[in-house]
């Protein structure tokens, strides 16, 4: 057993309103620069739809991930090393910028600029690539609120799978958000399929990020990729990808995303992982097995057995003590209520989701029943509005036994929460119909509906005795492990997370050699401090 650390985050969906302030602050943070203008680390897709880049979900097309191949061994689906060979200078699975979106602004200046005439003068679209008018025609929230259905559902490749039994018709649609940023997967594909070595995973942390001093742009971590979560920045070259707000992780600040979350959704967590079965568990046969698998390769924080191949691999106390407060361990494994996206690519994603339950509670009572009830909601499920198969293929490769499991865990824990709200005496069948204890019941409604903030974001910080190593780290937005890092601090601990701050703060005083990428505006191709020259 070798004990290894993973930074997690778990998604709440019942939660999400679709305001998409958690991709707009990202996008503030880490890509208003140019060459990133179509670029969203974090987005929030309207499912069903085609998403952002549109039809990611197919494979067939994208060949993005993991595949089996006869013999049973794991094989990216874009194929080896000498199709990648032959394919480098044009890769035929790359998406192109009609995929994602061409950017734009509106041309301001004919507001004010605009000679007198008897029309009021109008902002035109105009490209923020190529600065010519643009006729609109495709964005990143194009499908929001099933804007255009049925036109916008025919691209959907999930809904593709199951639309011989749910009609498009209005009466019958149904939505729900997905906010999605990179998984940092257990065995992320793009790591495979970077010819430099560019990418690579966080031994400390498995956070996934791009070394650009060693990044050639041959962008075939973009289509290794299946959530499409990596990107080509055009104007430096260089692969570029959410890199789970590490500068904040590292001093225990939760990701731009979580900070600014309007719905308190998102968890940030450790996990403690064997490393020796992650091979094992993303090849196991069956698709449906894939989820399951991935459950095994976590490990009980409290387990001293565990505890002691932690320290073993050199896992502080502070972090193992962490890890056993994690609420994403108690989301997956314990409560049994969170799911990956999309396991059948067999990445062994580490952003998980909680499937929306509401829709089940609002049309039970609108239809006049006891919305709370949990014979109601039993009997409710398979009615559900959003069909339970869509949500098998995107959390369980089509499982809906799981599925089912997860929503009538949600469904016992309002009935049983129902009764102390309104102060009569609790039901013990109710927990015990989902395989729960009153007292586990009552701890998943505490960490879902009122946690309170150091409850959903338990982030322990860097090693002591590494702090000064993970500060010169390369990744996607620092220039690499030789260049001048923006959040270098003069020492560790509390001066790494003043020094976070420093950056954070335009105006503060800078010392000689920092680069501010937070508000560089990109005017140059790369600035010196960004890509030193090598001696």
């Amino acid at each position: 057993m070798k004990v290894m650390a993973q930074l997690a985050m778990v998604m709440n969906l019942d939660k999400c309103i679709g305001c998409h302030t958690c991709s707009v602050t990202c996008k503030q943070a880490w890509t208003n620069r140019e060459g990133t203008e179509y670029v969203w680390f974090n987005n929030v897709d309207t499912r069903p739809g085609g998403g952002y880049p549109r039809t990611y979900e197919d494979q067939s097309r994208w060949k993005g991930g993991w595949t089996k191949d006869r013999k049973g061994r794991l094989r990216l689906l874009a194929g080896g090393r000498v199709h990648k060979l032959l394919n480098i200078f044009a890769n035929p699975n790359l998406p192109q910028l009609t995929d994602y979106y061409e950017p734009w602004t509106y041309d301001y200046e004919n507001l004010t600029a605009a000679p007198l005439a008897d029309t009021i003068p109008v902002a035109e679209p105009k490209s923020s690539i190529t600065g010519e008018p643009l006729k609109i025609q495709w964005g990143p929230n194009w499908d929001d609120n099933l804007a255009g259905a049925p036109e916008n559902l025919v691209n959907d490749p999930v809904l593709a799978k199951v639309s011989d039994r749910i009609t498009s018709e209005l009466k019958e649609t149904f939505m729900f958000y997905l906010p999605r940023i990179c998984e940092h997967c257990l065995n992320p594909s793009c790591v495979a399929s970077c010819p430099t070595g560019a990418i690579y995973k966080r031994e400390e942390d498995g956070i996934v990020l791009v070394d650009q001093d060693r990044c050639r742009g041959w962008r075939l971590c973009v289509s290794g990729c299946p959530y499409k979560k990596v990107y080509f920045n055009h104007k430096t070259g260089k692969a570029e990808k959410c890199h789970f707000c590490y500068p904040r992780i590292e001093v225990g600040l939760p990701t731009v995303c979580s900070e600014t979350c309007v719905g308190r959704l998102r968890y940030i967590g450790l996990v403690l992982y064997d490393a020796d079965k992650v091979l094992e568990a993303a090849s196991v046969d069956n698709d449906a097995d894939l989820y399951h698998a991935q459950c095994e390769v976590f490990l009980d924080p409290t387990d001293p057995a565990v505890i002691a191949g932690a320290r073993a691999e050199g896992i502080s106390d502070t972090w193992i003590e962490a890890a056993a407060r994690s609420p994403i361990y108690a989301l997956i494994n314990t409560f049994r209520v969170a799911l990956p996206l999309h396991p059948e690519y067999r990445t062994m994603p580490m952003v998980w989701y909680i499937p929306p339950l509401s829709p089940v509670v609002d049309a039970v009572s609108r239809d006049g029943h006891d919305g709370e009830d949990l014979g109601n909601l039993f009997g409710a499920l398979e009615a559900l509005r959003i069909p339970m198969a869509y949500l098998a293929e995107l959390f369980s490769a089509g499982d809906t036994a799981v599925v089912e499991s997860v929503l009538r865990r949600l469904a016992a824990m309002r009935s049983y929460m129902r009764d102390i709200s309104l102060g009569r005496d609790t039901q013990p069948h109710i927990p015990a119909a989902v395989g729960m204890t009153e007292e586990q019941m009552y701890d998943m409604y505490r960490l879902l509906a009122i946690a309170k903030y150091e409850e959903r974001y338990v982030i322990p910080t860097a090693y002591s005795q590494q702090a000064h190593d993970l500060e010169h780290l390369g990744c996607s937005i620092t220039g690499g492990p030789d260049a001048q890092d923006p959040f270098v601090g003069a020492g560790v601990g509390e001066a790494a997370k003043s020094s976070f701050h420093l950056v954070e703060n335009g105006h503060a005083q800078r010392p000689q050699g920092r680069t501010n990428l937070l508000n560089w505006g990109g005017g140059q191709r790369a600035v010196p401090e960004m890509f030193p020259e090598r001696h």
